[in-house]
């Protein structure tokens, strides 16, 4: 499976599993359920996921440093600054509350769970890889970072 670490753009993986909710609460309508003020859920999703994502992609940018999650060789220093103080990954919690809003908002309890799919792949196919390399790249300086700010929040 090492062949998949670090190879779809985040990005990617989220539009798929948009279809994948998507399709999933159309055809799988027998496990809809009625969440209440599921309009309200969703446009507060969408808030806190613009932004934090773009909290993170302004960090980035202000530490003149690539926000590409593919070539993470060409970091040039760690961020810690901003919501980097809160979370080792906003741009990856911002699609993964995204995602979670769209789900919650189709009304479908395997719509949901759907969502943690993307939690467990982009630790183990995005994460993990990125924090190998990082801690390479960084040494101490990254290790300590990790253990001062939570990967996710």
């Amino acid at each position: 499976m090492k062949s998949l670490e670090r190879k779809l753009p985040p990005p990617l993986v989220f539009i798929i599993l948009c279809l994948a909710i998507k399709f999933t609460s159309d055809e799988f309508n027998t496990l809809s359920v009625n969440l209440p003020f599921a309009h309200i859920v969703l446009i507060a999703c969408l808030v806190v996921s613009v932004l934090v994502g773009f909290a993170g992609v302004y960090e980035f940018r202000k530490a003149k440093t690539t926000i590409s999650p593919i070539q993470v060789k060409h970091a040039s220093k760690v961020v810690d600054t901003g919501v980097f103080s809160f979370t080792r990954n906003p741009m990856y919690l911002s699609m993964f509350v995204l995602l979670f809003g769209f789900a919650y908002w189709q009304q479908n309890i395997l719509s949901m769970l759907i969502t943690f799919i993307f939690v467990f792949y982009i630790n183990r196919f995005q994460i993990f890889p990125e924090e190998a390399a990082l801690e390479e790249l960084f040494g101490a300086t990254y290790v300590d970072y990790k253990q001062r700010v939570r990967r996710w929040i």
